[in-house]
């Protein structure tokens, strides 16, 4: 490779990268650096690349043969331990385009003037791989309506590093949070969140902030309980409550039931009266009993209704896979705690019957409904027991309470910091 070479970082961005025999290894999702005191310009050190199963991973520049064409090159040795970012690095993508800086004037008479950071320009000198150019956008200052003061965007320029300063200091006004989201807008929710916990708690809270209430909600539940929390108690309080009747009743009675009795009670004081009392309900109940593991919103429909009207339900891309498997029959009113509880409809069943047949008359009556105070190791046998992924849960009297599904007892039987999965690694 020449030493030549420059690459503009947000062209790399989703970029296949490549072992020696053509085999895909994964996708660019971002490139670290380092800045230092005795170097001039700040080093890359490596990419973080998206590889199977959504893992990002850590590949040094050393193992970079190739960046042209559309495509990365590698060595193909890739550490497959996740990606952890130290405090000495910094990432482009994620941190710096954005970034308000200084530049310095080339000419005698001029005067130095603020940018927004547009690119970063990384070029290979030697073995190393350094950033070398920084493509910005001049801004002037002007007041607006009020005592604040406004940047207007003016023409873009490729400077030298060497003549921007505030590249590696973060000040008000920099990198949007929905600048960063757009870099991450096609990975799955879980994913998402994974990489929301890497960042740091004020990049989190920008983020948090940055995301509409239901996109927050599913992402949340994916979070780690000490971030959830951390992010639940930065938001305004009502904006707090309107994404907690966003999120699934189970999983926002486990975040509630993580804040002091005080913040809940303001809390569900906020929410909507009909989307707090499962939550209150879901809160007297020991988190390692059925009652504390179900949740209060899955598929349920009187026995009249048609298999069509079952079909068409359990397709709604709103219901949650696990919950989409199975219609929980109840005599009126159909909302927890309903009516006796009849019976459950497997959605195979469903699709083997004649559309207009009523869902009552195909309920496998065969499986006992657990109570709220069914201990996890009963709720967690009944399911392998009669390979179920969802379990009905009933009151003394034979009402419907809710349903514990399979995704929610591994929750619980995971270590408690599974989420996180963290590893301690040496980078070669």
């Amino acid at each position: 490779m020449p030493p030549s070479t420059r690459v503009f970082v947000a062209r790399l961005a989703g970029l296949s990268v490549f072992d020696p025999l053509g085999d895909a290894v994964g996708r660019v999702r971002d490139v670290v650096v380092t800045f230092s005191s005795t170097r001039s310009l700040p080093r890359v050190i490596g990419l973080v690349v998206e590889v199977a199963g959504r893992r990002r991973v850590f590949v040094p520049m050393t193992r970079v043969t190739s960046v042209d064409g559309g495509q990365v090159i590698t060595t193909g040795l890739v550490n497959m331990r996740r990606f952890e970012q130290r405090t000495n690095e910094s990432l482009v993508l994620a941190e710096l385009l954005e970034r308000i800086i200084t530049v310095a004037p080339t000419d005698p008479g001029d005067e130095a003037y603020e940018g927004i950071v547009e690119d970063i320009a990384m070029e290979q000198r030697g073995k190393d791989w350094v950033v070398a150019k920084v493509f910005c956008r001049k801004t002037t200052v002007a007041p607006s309506r009020g005592l604040r003061l406004t940047r207007r965007r003016g023409e873009t320029v490729l400077v030298s590093v060497e003549d921007v300063t505030g590249l590696q200091t973060r000040r008000a006004g920099d990198q949007s949070a929905a600048r960063l989201l757009e870099n991450y807008d096609d990975l799955r929710v879980a994913d998402l969140a994974q990489v929301i916990h890497e960042l740091s708690a004020q990049r989190r809270g920008e983020v948090a902030a940055a995301l509409d209430d239901d996109k927050l909600a599913d992402i949340l539940e994916e979070l780690p309980d000490d971030d959830q929390v951390e992010i639940l108690t930065g938001l305004d309080i009502e904006r707090a409550a309107d994404v907690l009747e966003a999120m699934q009743p189970d999983d926002a009675a486990d975040l509630l039931a993580e804040l002091p009795a005080e913040r809940q009670e303001q809390l569900l004081q906020l929410m909507e009266p009909d989307e707090a009392a499962p939550l209150r309900r879901l809160l007297t109940y020991d988190e390692e009993t059925a009652g504390g593991l179900m949740t209060t919103e899955p598929v349920i429909l009187g026995p009249e209704a048609t298999i069509a009207e079952a079909l068409a339900v359990v397709r709604r891309e709103d219901i949650h896979p696990a919950l989409a498997s199975t219609v929980f029959v109840c005599r009126p009113p159909l909302e927890t705690p309903t009516g006796r509880f009849l019976g459950l409809v497997h959605i195979q069943r469903l699709l083997r019957e004649p559309p207009h047949s009523p869902v009552g008359a195909v309920v496998d009556k065969g499986i006992e409904p657990l109570p709220a105070d069914a201990p996890l190791e009963k709720v967690t046998r009944m399911l392998a027991t009669y390979n179920l992924v969802a379990m009905p849960v009933v009151d003394p009297e034979g009402r419907f309470l809710g349903a514990v599904t399979v995704d929610d007892v591994l929750d619980h039987i995971l270590p408690e910091d599974w989420r996180e999965d963290r590893h301690e690694v040496t980078r070669g």
